[in-house]
């Protein structure tokens, strides 16, 4: 009786809420500032009046592994990168306004590494083991209105090896307190489509799933408005009101027409915005939503592939794993842009999220970038590939898992297709694995219908998919690795649509894909240089180095190459060959690899061979370029004609020390591009190149500076590995340095590292909002570099 009576009494507060709460829009804060994190699993640590413990000060994003020693007998192994891993507890203390009574209140983690578990003053209101997986969790009935609030975080990577490569630790993404009415819109309950699309007008469909948390029906509509890119409102929708029950979800429905729409597309992130209004009878407004979308048109067809817009578009894309190498996985969104903008200049247009889900941040960057996106779910099912990672919960959390993914992601323009699971070792048992596929692939369906569902194949052949029905599963078949596998499979089923989730950089296999029309793209193995599966090269190596670009962005001559074959802009780069094309990307973890291999062209990007003695150097020359022209020192070498093949253009050039210089012509011979390469000599100075010119304060503000080791001319030198010490001063802070060495185990946030290739990056943070910030770079027996940032407010 008396568990009736509170109850009763609960629900009678809550009803008061309602009625004397003022009107009720969704508000979305954010909860990222003054936690206080401490190692190890500490008793006592959920409880409102928590434990002794060494806390500490932090804020989030916050990963606290990034910042230990890289440790060869660490539990994580090469796997992830040698670093710690363990139990850890956050917690905040906050307030709540007063004028939140009667709503209710969810607090959102981006992510939690792993195995996370939450508290709200002493309650436990949730687990999610999946570390990647975005969760919300409704905190309203252990709430208090009257005094201070106790948050407690339990985040768990003691149990190692799990991940394959480098996955952090901690709430390494953002938080969010979010307040909304009693009866609101559901968690990623706002879906936009664009069913019809042209020129002249595009038709918006919105689909609002409405939740009522009272105790009675309600009555209610959605009022959509829509705001074009310029911020301008373009229309609006209004959909019929209905019932929505008591305790229960009803979808609400509107559509509009946009006239003249400006499309989003390849490289032009046109964003449009959403912002629903649920309206109650009588007119009340009960809650509010807002969700970005474009207007754009995408199809896979099995003759001709990707098609966008009316346009017929190879996916060029790259695999990339979600590290920001010295930030590990808090990662800054400056970091971020700055990585996708540089994969874009060599014309990559897509890229693939491996092996999982990504950040919500990145997301939008992909939007608002104009940038493809495969986006996935899964690097494994049920059968393992290290011995504690999610196979272990597949089968009690992968249903939820998926469906909150795609709920999450499906507004985003740049996710084209999904990708359910990546080399699912499942396979070799059809039975088990067409069970999952049908049952993720029904999931996807049915949260988002305007997009396919494809995963990536592991030894198709091998494992009887293409005879056994699960490829033919797929709305479009995914294959790692052995183009010419699928390019036979589409001939032998010509009403397939295909496409390269996983490949290697070799010209053959860009020209498999290349000159194959059904073949809708290809993701390279990998964009860039990631942390951790360092395995195969063994202790000290700390990163993957199979990107086109290293951990800190700088473009490998792969990279170039790459560009060459991709990129719509003119370029040439000069190459100086030094041995054969390596890439063991595609080879079976099985094969042992004594030493870090660059999965490079064979190809270094200067005129300065170890010796200078007389000799005959091969030189290849990358353009996209009808020609090009090679110079020695203003002599010209001659002029050919770029390679039907996509092949480099080879030159044998006698060494002599001076300017080796390139000059790219189009078809009607003027030179739209150039390049040069200089002779360096002894190291003698720093060199600093800043990227910005200001800086504003805040976690995803970062100021990039190049450091370079230079000549007494300027000259970059290559080799030089001499220990450089950074010093930050006025209104900023060194945040981390960086050389892009696979196998440096220098701490990132330490002061001091050698140049590798002669470079470093130091990444740097303001601290105010005004003011100068120095940053100098010293080297022993180099001349010092300094440049100055101006802080400014954000």
């Amino acid at each position: 009786m008396i568990f009736w009576i509170r109850s009763a009494m609960r629900w009678m507060a809550v009803l008061a809420w309602v009625a004397l709460a003022p009107v009720a829009f969704a508000d979305e804060a954010n909860f990222d500032s003054d936690w206080v994190f401490a190692k190890g699993d500490i008793a006592g640590a959920e409880t409102v009046a928590g434990a002794v413990a060494d806390w500490q000060k932090v804020d989030l994003p916050h990963d606290w592994a990034i910042s230990g020693t890289f440790d060869r007998n660490a539990l994580s192994t090469g796997s992830g990168g040698w670093l710690p891993t363990g139990v850890v507890w956050y917690r905040k203390s906050f307030t709540l306004p007063a004028a939140d009574r009667g709503k209710r209140v969810f607090v959102e983690f981006g992510g939690i590494m792993d195995r996370g578990g939450v508290w709200i003053n002493g309650h436990h209101v949730g687990h999610r083991p999946n570390g990647y997986s975005t969760v919300r969790y409704d905190v309203t009935d252990h709430l208090k209105w009257d005094g201070p609030n106790v948050i407690a975080v339990r985040a768990d990577t003691s149990f190692q090896p799990a991940s394959r490569w480098y996955a952090g630790g901690g709430i390494y993404r953002s938080v969010r307190l979010i307040t909304t009415g009693q009866v609101h819109v559901d968690t990623w309950g706002t879906y936009v489509t664009t069913p019809q699309v042209s020129a002249e007008r595009a038709t918006v469909r919105v689909e609002s799933s409405v939740r009522n948390q009272t105790r009675h029906d309600a009555r209610a509509r959605i009022e959509v408005t829509f705001t074009g890119p310029d911020g301008k409102t373009v229309g609006t929708a209004t959909s019929e009101a209905a019932v929505v029950p008591a305790g229960r979800v009803q979808k609400l429905v509107a559509q509009a027409a946009i006239e003249r729409p400006k499309l989003w597309d390849v490289g032009k992130g046109n964003l449009y915005a959403a912002s629903v209004r649920v309206i109650g009878d009588g007119g009340a407004a009960l809650d509010s939503d807002r969700v970005s979308f474009g207007v754009r048109d995408i199809a896979f067809r099995a003759d001709t592939g990707f098609w966008i817009n009316g346009r017929n578009v190879k996916l060029k894309g790259t695999a990339i794993h979600a590290d920001g190498g010295a930030f590990g996985m808090a990662v800054p969104r400056d970091f971020y842009e700055r990585r996708l903008r540089g994969l874009q200049a060599l014309g990559v247009n897509a890229i693939r999220t491996a092996h999982h889900p990504f950040s919500r941040e990145f997301m939008d960057l992909c939007d608002r970038l104009g940038m493809l996106v495969m986006d996935e779910a899964f690097d494994m099912w049920t059968v393992a590939k290290n011995p504690y990672d999610y196979h272990l919960f597949f089968g009690d959390w992968s249903s939820l898992d998926a469906r909150e993914f795609a709920r999450r992601d499906r507004n985003h323009p740049s996710v084209v297709i999904w990708s359910v699971g990546n080399e699912i070792h499942d396979t070799p048992y059809p039975l088990v694995a067409k069970a999952n596929l049908a049952r993720l692939k029904k999931i996807f369906n049915e949260e988002d219908p305007s997009r396919p569902v494809t995963m990536a194949l592991f030894r198709p052949n091998v494992t009887g998919d293409y005879r056994n029905g699960l490829a033919d599963m797929l709305d479009v078949v995914g294959q790692n690795y052995r183009e010419n596998e699928l390019t036979q499979a589409h001939k032998d089923k010509p009403t397939r649509k295909i496409i390269g989730t996983e490949n290697t950089k070799g010209r053959g296999n860009w020209l498999a894909v290349r000159d194959f029309a059904p073949y809708s793209g290809m993701f390279l193995w990998t964009g860039a240089d990631y942390l951790g599966e360092a395995d195969r090269a063994g202790w000290p190596n700390i990163s993957n180095p199979s990107g086109i670009v290293d951990r800190t962005d700088v473009v490998k001559s792969i990279g170039w190459e790459r560009a060459s074959w991709w990129s719509e802009t003119p370029m040439v780069r000069i190459g100086r060959r030094t041995g054969a094309f390596v890439d063991t990307s595609g080879l079976p973890t099985t094969v042992a690899i004594a030493t870090p291999q660059p999965k490079d062209a064979g190809v270094r990007n200067d005129w300065t061979p170890a010796s200078l003695a007389p000799r005959v150097e091969k030189v290849e020359l990358v353009t996209n370029a009808a020609a090009a022209e090679l110079f020695l020192n203003g002599k010209s070498l001659g002029r050919k004609p770029a390679n039907a093949d996509a092949g480099a253009i080879a030159w044998d050039v006698p060494f002599a020390p001076g300017e080796l210089r390139a000059v790219a012509y189009d078809a009607a011979g003027k030179a739209v591009a150039r390049d040069a390469l200089r002779t360096a000599g002894a190291p003698a100075a720093v060199r600093l190149v800043a990227e910005q010119t200001t800086l504003a304060p805040g976690f995803d503000r970062i100021g990039f500076v190049r450091v370079e080791v230079v000549d007494a001319k300027g000259v970059p030198v290559p080799g030089a590995a001499v220990p450089l010490t950074v010093r930050v001063s006025g209104a900023g802070t060194l945040a981390a340095f960086d050389n892009g060495d696979p196998a440096d185990t220098t701490p990132f946030a330490s002061a001091t590292r050698k140049a590798w290739n002669g470079r470093a990056l130091a990444m740097v943070r303001a601290t105010g909002t005004s003011g100068t910030i120095t940053v100098e770079v010293t080297g022993e027996g180099l001349r010092p570099a300094r440049v100055t940032l101006r802080a400014t407010a954000p």
